[in-house]
């Protein structure tokens, strides 16, 4: 064993075997020993966390929640975070990583229903917790824990994060993370972590104080982006009154640039092929990430897509609109079945075949026993069809969440049974629609905003408690700026702002 490996073990860093290093050399050889060992370890521990974290992707993966896009946002945003934090962790060198905060919606695992079979379930729950860790083992554990799920299985990965013997003679293995000396800190020039977390809880920034430093930057942005905002709406109003569409929208939150160049592209084969956009009459398009025609029946364009594909779209619409019927005739033949009951879509991404698919399986479970519903004892609620649940839930917002392959006695005794609840969830999200959109308008006008949004992950209730706040408070410096209402806070690149929902004053 080398010299540095004697008195520089990753197990045992200490700054005593820094100190040991008489001469300069010495100690930059030190250093980069350090480093290329602990680089080598988030290396070599990369592949096991992705295996150890597999239940936790299991109960998050946004593709779980396309019925739910508000859900699905916010675990699409935290998963991102989540990445960049481990991946920041791998990073060659010892500097550490900033804490952040995340938000995740769970589904239900099956022990969880069955230690509390009377709650009823929306399907998921939501855990929010802070990452202060500067090691793959430990983000893990932090991630599996704060979301309640199993950590056994860590037993046979622990091994593979990041270990080392203890000295030469091959003693117990230390698993990171390790407990600096506040020398260290002192002697290297590395940031202390728990330092760290201590100024991110104590210095988050008050919306004022935020907004002093931003609001300059988002001013100059914003005015850059008036020629933009009006040739997206000069192009929006063409297209629609020249091709009868019902609306123009997209599925992401792209630029007024991106969305410009997007309606450009549209407007140029339009010109080349006037023929082609005659199916579009009466449709909404979107522009998404796949193009084809979703379970709402509005058209998507793929904006990685050519023209050539999307003309082969346009000239498909007459049977894609056949499908649409056929969806719509089993929603009807469902409805009666149901007490009067309609299935619903949330969210803009699910192809109609695939809708319809899930619509059909439905209806011929329903159809192999007889159900005695009255036919309008379930009329005014919704339910949402979703292929990965086992039990039937009710949401929060009040739709039944309900199983393709769900027993149709098992169904009828849940509908029945809470029925109640979930008109009384549904006259509550109404009453808080309704004072949601009136806070709003109020907003904009006291505050002189030029445009006042959220983000779909928001709830209403939040939305109005920072419109209320927004409103008794008055902070002039939002003046004139468009203002989406978030989790965080940014300067996007058009001038919008976003601040989050429970802003510090």
């Amino acid at each position: 064993m080398t010299w540095l490996q004697v008195h520089l073990c990753p197990s045992v860093m200490s700054v005593s075997a820094l100190l040991r290093c008489t001469t300069r050399s010495q100690r930059q050889q030190a250093m980069a020993f350090l480093v290329q060992q602990r680089a080598l370890s988030a290396g070599q521990s990369w592949t096991e966390a992705v295996n150890a974290l597999r239940p936790f992707y299991f109960a998050v993966h946004p593709d779980f929640f396309g019925q739910f896009p508000r859900e699905r946002e916010v675990n699409e945003n935290s998963l991102k975070q989540l990445n960049g934090y481990m991946e920041n962790l791998q990073k060659p060198g010892l500097k550490l990583v900033q804490p952040i905060k995340l938000t995740f919606y769970i589904r239900d695992t099956k022990e969880s229903t069955e230690k509390q079979p009377d709650i009823v379930s929306s399907g998921f729950r939501s855990v929010s917790f802070i990452l202060h860790t500067n090691d793959i083992l430990s983000t893990v554990m932090n991630v599996l824990t704060s979301c309640s799920l199993p950590v056994e299985h860590m037993e046979r990965h622990e091994k593979s994060f990041g270990t080392c013997q203890s000295g030469p003679d091959g003693g117990e293995s230390f698993h990171r993370p390790i407990k600096w000396d506040k020398s260290y800190y002192t002697f290297t020039g590395f940031r202390d972590p728990e330092q760290e977390l201590q100024q991110t809880k104590r210095m988050e920034p008050t919306l004022h104080g935020w907004l002093r430093n931003s609001e300059p930057d988002a001013t100059k942005k914003h005015n850059a982006s008036l020629p933009r905002r009006e040739e997206l709406s000069r192009l929006k109003k063409e297209l629609c009154e020249k091709f009868l569409l019902a609306n123009i929208r997209w599925q992401r939150s792209w630029g007024v640039a991106h969305k410009c160049s997007q309606l450009q592209s549209l407007t140029r084969l339009s010109h080349q092929n006037p023929e082609d956009l005659i199916n579009l009459q009466g449709h909404t398009v979107v522009f998404a990430d796949q193009s084809g025609m979703n379970a709402s029946g509005d058209v998507m364009l793929g904006t990685m897509d050519v023209h050539h594909q999307w003309t082969k779209l346009f000239q498909q619409l007459p049977s894609y609109r056949s499908l649409q019927q056929q969806t719509d005739w089993l929603k009807e033949r469902i409805s009666c079945l149901l007490g009067g009951s309609q299935v619903i879509h949330l969210g803009s991404v699910q192809p109609i075949a695939d809708h319809y698919s899930t619509l059909n399986a439905f209806h011929k479970s329903l159809m192999s026993r007889r159900l005695h519903l009255h036919p309008r004892s379930l009329h005014g609620l919704t339910m949402v069809l979703d292929n990965d649940r086992s039990t039937p839930g009710l949401h929060e917002m009040g739709h039944f969440i309900i199983p393709i392959n769900c027993d149709p006695l098992e169904l009828q005794l849940f509908l029945q049974s809470h029925a109640p609840e979930a008109r009384s969830r549904t006259l509550q999200r109404h009453q808080l629609q309704v004072e949601e959109e009136a806070v709003v308008q109020l907003c904009v006008q006291r505050l002189s905003l030029r445009g006042l949004s959220k983000e779909p992950s928001l709830s209403s209730s939040h939305m109005i408690l920072c419109c209320r706040r927004f409103i008794e408070q008055h902070p002039p410096l939002l003046q004139g700026l468009h203002v989406c209402v978030s989790h965080f806070y940014s300067v996007m690149q058009d001038g919008d702002v976003c601040v989050p929902w429970d802003w510090k004053s």
